[in-house]
């Protein structure tokens, strides 16, 4: 059909041609009318610092480990790895969908430990996850479809901002429990048992197993067991995001206990283990997520319909950030390595954190900073208001969330100074 150019034709006749046959006619711009999301708070904060061409600026926002001369740190370990790796030659061909065995095999040793009784075949379900976001997507797909209980996910407040927009668009309703205490600027252990007290029976509920985000406040071993003994009382299934073992503290075990107390009493669980902050990969997206079942019989299932979540997910775990992982977990020497890089890190933020507390004092301020070197792990939870931060950013090129997390690589020993009498500055 011929159709005369716009500008030739009458009033009547574009009328016409628009609303009649807008399918012949257009092809684009179909998508023009949806409206524009809100950016990613963390992300959006990056973009916002790197546009940003004043001196001095500094980054506290994002989680990632930084050097004190604010370099991002490539573990030694991993580039030893990564060597050994290049020397075997491997292919690229698709790995198995679930990840592949060995790899699941040492992830659970490294969680659960060997000694475990869900670390034997037929006890658990362990796939490689796309780290704790991919882990946590498939879980929540699984839970969405196959879950028997209530499908209520009760996460902390605060919380890492993903997990409410993460539950909520895989179709999982959420809802809080109290964690923080904002006047005492510390762990809220009662309002949360009690919250725990009045939650529906076999509801969802999702703990940090260490190094909480964004308070840097953990239950202590015994409230750990307390938590548990609760849990298992509303029949609770518990979602435990495992983002910072051996990172929070220097110390594997210890940054355990939650999971590990929870699994002697056998708590019904899935865990969601993230390489990420502990090997330094980032970028390579890789973890493990393991389910907690009783028998090989529930077993088979669940990895029946887990690897069909994956398969119209991502199809195929990567393959580089696993054999990485690998390496060095059956390596003695890179184990040992890691280990040690482990603790450095984590002796790095805590020193951080007593610069940073030092130099406030120095300021003069009449505030009680001390809550900051109680936190532990990447993020200090500052209980800096909207205003200040703001202020923070526009007058003194300071980039942190409006929430109040300061994220604890980003002070270093040349900027600490001058980050402190800002804060002194727009808190004084």
């Amino acid at each position: 059909m011929f159709y005369l150019q716009k500008s030739f034709r009458p009033k009547a006749i574009r009328k016409c041609y628009y609303h009649t046959m807008p399918q012949q006619c257009r092809n684009i711009g179909w998508f023009a009318r949806i409206p524009r999301a809100e950016r990613d708070a963390i992300f959006g904060l990056v973009e916002d610092f790197q546009k940003d061409t004043s001196k001095p600026k500094v980054n506290l926002g994002i989680g990632v480990f930084r050097t004190d001369e604010d370099k991002p740190y490539i573990l030694k370990c991993v580039q030893k790895a990564e060597e050994k790796i290049l020397k075997k030659r491997m292919d690229k061909e698709y790995s198995p969908v679930a990840g592949f065995e060995i790899f699941k095999k040492l992830s659970m040793d490294f969680t659960f430990g060997k000694s475990s009784v869900f670390n034997k075949p037929g006890r658990h379900v362990t796939f490689q996850g796309l780290s704790g976001c991919g882990g946590l997507s498939i879980a929540a797909q699984f839970l969405r479809m196959f879950y028997p209980g209530r499908k209520m996910v009760y996460i902390s407040d605060p919380t890492w901002p993903n997990h409410q927009n993460l539950f909520n668009k895989l179709g999982l309703k959420t809802d809080t429990y109290r964690y923080y205490d904002a006047e005492n600027i510390s762990l809220d252990f009662d309002g949360m048992m009690e919250d725990i007290h009045k939650m529906p029976y076999r509801s969802i509920i999702l703990f940090h197993a260490s190094a909480h985000n964004p308070t840097g406040f953990d239950p202590t071993e015994e409230q750990w067991k307390e938590i548990t003994e609760e849990v298992k009382k509303r029949k609770l299934y518990v979602i435990m995001d495992n983002a910072y073992q051996g990172f929070a503290s220097g110390d594997l075990n210890k940054d355990a206990q939650s999971f590990r107390i929870m699994a002697k009493r056998r708590v019904n669980m899935v865990l969601v283990t993230s390489y990420a902050k502990n090997f330094g990969l980032y970028g390579e997206r890789v973890g493990a997520t393991s389910f907690l079942v009783d028998s090989k019989h529930e077993a088979d299932k669940i990895l029946s319909q887990l690897i069909l979540l994956i398969r119209a997910n991502h199809s195929n775990p990567p393959l580089h950030g696993a054999r990485i992982v690998e390496e060095v977990f059956t390596d003695p020497c890179l184990t040992k390595l890691w280990i040690e890089e482990l603790k450095i890190m984590a002796n790095r933020l805590k020193s951080a954190r007593k610069q940073l507390l030092q130099k406030l004092k120095e300021t003069g301020s009449s505030r009680n900073w001390d809550f900051i070197t109680k936190q532990i792990g990447m993020f200090s939870y500052t209980g800096l208001t909207k205003e200040q931060i703001i202020r923070l950013q526009k007058e003194f090129h300071i980039y942190m969330l409006t929430s109040g997390r300061l994220a604890i690589p980003g002070i270093t020993s040349k900027n600490v100074e001058y980050v402190a009498k800002c804060i002194h500055k727009v808190t004084s």
